[in-house]
């Protein structure tokens, strides 16, 4: 909801980041006089004390996250923090004070509005910063994988831009489902990736990146792609026919295009669309099994605290600019009372 439409509580000013465009992260401003919103039915009153940063954010500000909201707004997907109000109509709600980690509009402030439906608490032990990337990288990585991806042990799993905050936790992951990893980062990202068990690393703008995956494998089982356009036509290329699968969640440099005859004559591949959002809500039963197994990953430590970057809220603009141009690795997260 864009900023003017949310109702208030008086007199109670806070900070944000607010996008004033459709013209890239520059245009984010900290304002210092946004009012606190009310939870509605459903809903929490969070006190943010994390902002994750994804790449959902950088297009959103270009205006190209579809289903986002308009400028003006304040900017922000996800966010850990304490419940300090909540709603009517939380069928079982979580008690004032929990620190929970979830995701809704307007993460990058001080206090935001978060569904309760979505809200995981924050693990025993773990600082909210720690807890990010729980309810949307690493659960993106999982639904990528399993019940999109029907990963089994043995599959050589293809992970484009691993050394981001989904690509780590889908190389984890993968690794832990007993698959052989492929992955690609740029080269100064490489041991970063290797670290996590990454079988191999490539460089995913290599011209011959189709012939060395095919060299390497003899064809994907599985390609986990989140770039989009530039890497697309390779994904079709090194995936099995028939049997293998594509999980599409991202189009970082942009969106391809495929037809039916790709589809029927040259790549006869099973391609799956994934909006972690869109999964929760339309299949709830889904998105709730997945939170489960990650609690059971957590519990067995194969899902560690995180160790995002964390900056001050000023300096999101620069952080986002930063991601935008692959000069990030790993989860980077706001402070909004920095």
């Amino acid at each position: 909801m864009g900023i003017d439409e949310q109702q208030h509580i008086p007199g109670r000013t806070v900070r944000a980041l607010v996008q004033r465009s459709d013209q890239g992260p520059k245009d984010l401003t900290l304002t210092t006089d946004g009012l606190r919103p009310t939870p509605g039915p459903g809903e929490y009153l969070i006190r943010v004390l994390a902002a994750g940063i994804n790449f959902a954010d950088v297009m959103q500000t270009h205006g190209t996250y579809d289903g986002g909201p308009q400028a003006p707004y304040v900017a922000g997907f996800e966010a850990a923090g304490e419940i300090v109000a909540a709603g009517p109509g939380i069928e079982t709600p979580h008690q004032v004070g929990t620190h929970v980690v979830g995701s809704g509009p307007g993460a990058f402030a001080q206090y935001m509005i978060m569904p309760a439906a979505g809200v995981l608490p924050v693990p025993a032990g773990w600082s909210d910063a720690q807890a990010l990337g729980l309810v949307l990288n690493w659960a993106t990585a999982l639904a990528a994988l399993k019940p999109l991806g029907e990963i089994k042990s043995g599959d050589v799993v293809l992970v484009y831009a691993a050394a981001g905050g989904v690509g780590q936790a889908a190389v984890r992951l993968a690794r832990h489902y007993g698959a052989r990893v492929v992955a690609t980062a740029s080269p100064a990202k490489h041991a970063i990736v290797r670290a996590l068990g990454a079988d191999e690393v490539l460089d995913s703008t290599r011209p011959d990146l189709a012939a060395e995956i095919l060299r390497l494998t003899g064809g994907v089982d599985l390609v986990l792609e989140s770039v989009g356009q530039a890497t697309f036509e390779t994904s079709l290329s090194v995936t099995r026919p028939v049997t293998g699968r594509i999980v599409v969640f991202g189009a970082a440099s942009g969106h391809a295009s495929l037809t039916t005859r790709d589809l029927i004559f040259r790549h006869r591949v099973q391609i799956k669309g994934l909006h972690i959002g869109d999964l929760a809500t339309a299949a709830p039963d889904l998105y709730q099994s997945l939170l489960l197994e990650l609690e059971s990953l957590i519990a067995v430590g194969v899902y560690q605290p995180g160790v995002p970057q964390i900056h001050a809220l000023a300096e999101g603009p620069e952080v986002l600019q930063q991601l935008e141009t692959g000069r990030t690795s790993g989860k980077y997260a706001l402070d909004p009372w920095r």
